[in-house]
């Protein structure tokens, strides 16, 4: 389909007949010698008498070319465009961080598994992660770990294929042996300022008490609530142990419940399962589709056109003008 982008463009088409009506030839007075017997001296050359005025007048080549090259300048100016079939573009509506603890502790080997074995905490929820990261086909996720410091391992990305791959290559204590929970909920706010979408979820997984932290969680979840992100806390490992290895629940809780979120506990890869599943169902995937045409510009081959006709028509006339200037 073609379709004109300033169609107002067109009114310009009547101009030359309309200046033509309003303005008439230019008439210009020059001096001239006056002969009291001019007709006898006409009529002694065998001569014909002319107008006193000269108008030029135009060849229906001239003229022909002049209209068509106008009107196709008209209609360059209208920008003409072809017009493509509706192309559908879904994108995420909703911005997902996932940090996870990485901490020395997240090496114990206590996580119970489906079949009854115990694997590695991180193993466990590695698996759990990879399999609720696939499922948020829509959404964009960033990927950050922490122990005594926090890192970004992805930033905001649709490549959830890339995050996994990054998540399956992190070990415990690469980021050292510590919990910088505070750290990784301010990273995770810095994350964030990359995004232009208003539904921002954070999901904070951790299985220590903040030992390693600038700023306190609680200080960094008001922070977040600021800027309207939700957190999602969750808590694996063992509340009654001690030091760093015990897992601090009463803090996990505070922080989802400032920002709107909601806190929840695993004590093994079942129960974590159960944690993501929820929250799909507290946070459902959300995608806009966006509906737009193609637009293809169609204006170069008419000004190509122009420049053809007008070639053409300047090279006739030069031809026509020297063949009638040669001598018989």
């Amino acid at each position: 389909m073609i379709a004109l982008a300033f169609p107002w463009a067109l009114l310009l088409l009547p101009l030359p007949l309309l200046l033509w009506r309003l303005f008439p030839p230019h008439r210009e007075q020059v001096p001239a010698l006056r002969f009291p017997f001019f007709r006898r001296i006409v009529e002694t050359a065998g001569r014909e008498p002319g107008q006193g005025a000269v108008i030029l007048s135009r060849t229906r080549l001239q003229m022909g070319a002049a209209i068509l090259i106008w009107v196709l300048l008209v209609l360059a100016l209208a920008r003409p465009e072809r017009v493509g079939d509706p192309v559908e573009v879904s994108r995420s509506a909703r911005d997902v961080v996932v940090a996870i603890d990485i901490s020395g502790s997240m090496d114990a080997k206590d996580f119970a598994a489906p079949d009854g074995t115990r694997k590695q905490r991180l193993e466990g929820v590695r698996g759990v992660v990879d399999k609720f990261i696939a499922g948020r086909e829509g959404d964009r996720m960033a990927l950050i770990v922490f122990g005594s410091k926090a890192y970004v391992q992805a930033p905001l990305t649709e490549d959830l294929q890339t995050i996994n791959e990054l998540l399956s290559q992190t070990e415990v204590g690469m980021a050292g042996p510590h919990t910088a929970l505070g750290d990784a909920i301010g990273l995770a706010i810095r994350t964030f300022e990359a995004s232009d979408i208003e539904q921002r979820l954070l999901i904070l997984l951790s299985d220590g008490t903040d030992t390693a932290s600038r700023m306190s969680p609680v200080n960094a979840a008001e922070i977040a609530k600021d800027r309207d992100i939700q957190i999602y806390t969750i808590g694996v490992g063992d509340p009654a142990a001690s030091g760093e290895d015990r897992v601090d629940l009463a803090t996990l809780q505070d922080i989802a419940g400032r920002t709107g979120g909601e806190y929840f506990f695993a004590e093994d890869e079942a129960g974590l399962e159960q944690v993501y599943d929820r929250i799909d169902e507290l946070a459902p995937r959300q995608v806009e589709t966006l509906s737009y045409r193609p637009r293809q510009p169609l204006a170069f081959i008419l000004l190509a056109a122009v420049s053809v006709i007008g070639a053409m028509t300047v090279t006739t006339l030069a031809l026509s003008s020297a063949h009638r200037g040669r001598p018989a």
